[in-house]
């Protein structure tokens, strides 16, 4: 793939083309700022760009927005020294998320899902229309995506976000599960202070040494119950108990 590189350091810049060339991947050209980044995806045209986020001027983010919007954009990584921008960049469509210093590992693996999602993915993903039912609206690799509620296993707290196990992968909200509780009600069960689950894939309401969790239909995950939840919860499911 021909990628270019934004960084407003020098030594990160050829830090990751030292990388690419090791991959196998061409250097298309590089950029420190986001108005160069943008002057050269338009010259350029680039297939991917790995992008700093803290840069003076514009920022990765505005930069990546510009580029969404345009009619075939190249696919983004970011790569940043902060490791709180998670949400932020999967919202402007980055097909992956990576903290300085990067490793050749990791890089290989997120050049690997920019070659995977091809621009008809992506443009089949813009015009997909509204699943029937219940919809939460998260974030994942291939941005911003509407979830039919009846496809999610199960979503949990975790710091600042919320993760969203469904039938397809994994993506993340910025949504408390409060909020979400309230907005969707049923299906969705609080099984844990952290944790929401769908109770139509609930498979079994289990116990061990530990006390009592749920199994899933379709999920190798095993959920804790609170102890404070448990009686609501085993009435909910009183025709799935397992034990």
């Amino acid at each position: 793939m021909r990628v270019l590189v934004v960084d407003d350091e020098p030594l990160a810049r050829a830090r990751m083309a030292d990388l690419l060339d090791r991959l196998g991947h061409e250097v298309a050209g590089e950029a420190a700022d986001g108005t160069q980044a943008l002057e050269a995806v338009r010259k350029l045209h680039p297939d991917t760009v790995l992008l700093d986020i803290r840069m003076p001027g514009m920022d990765g983010l505005t930069v990546a927005r510009e580029l969404a919007a345009q009619p075939r954009p190249p696919a983004v990584i970011f790569c940043t020294a902060y490791d709180d921008l998670a949400l932020q960049a999967f919202r402007v469509s980055a097909v992956d998320y990576l903290v300085k210093p990067v490793r050749q590992s990791d890089l290989e693996a997120a050049l690997n899902k920019a070659r995977r999602l091809t621009q008809a993915q992506l443009a089949a993903l813009a015009e997909a229309e509204s699943p029937p039912g219940k919809v939460l609206v998260c974030n994942d690799v291939a941005g911003t995506v509407r979830l039919d509620v009846a496809g999610i296993y199960y979503l949990m707290a975790d710091q600042k976000y919320v993760n969203v196990v469904h039938e397809a992968g994994t993506c993340l909200t910025d949504q408390s599960l409060k909020d979400i509780e309230a907005a969707i009600g049923e299906p969705l069960l609080r099984i844990h202070r952290n944790t929401l689950v769908n109770r139509h894939h609930v498979l079994a309401l289990q116990r061990d040494a530990d006390g009592h969790y749920v199994t899933l239909r379709g999920h190798p995950e095993r959920l804790r119950v609170s102890r404070r939840l448990y009686a609501q919860v085993r009435q909910v499911l009183r025709g799935t108990e397992g034990g």
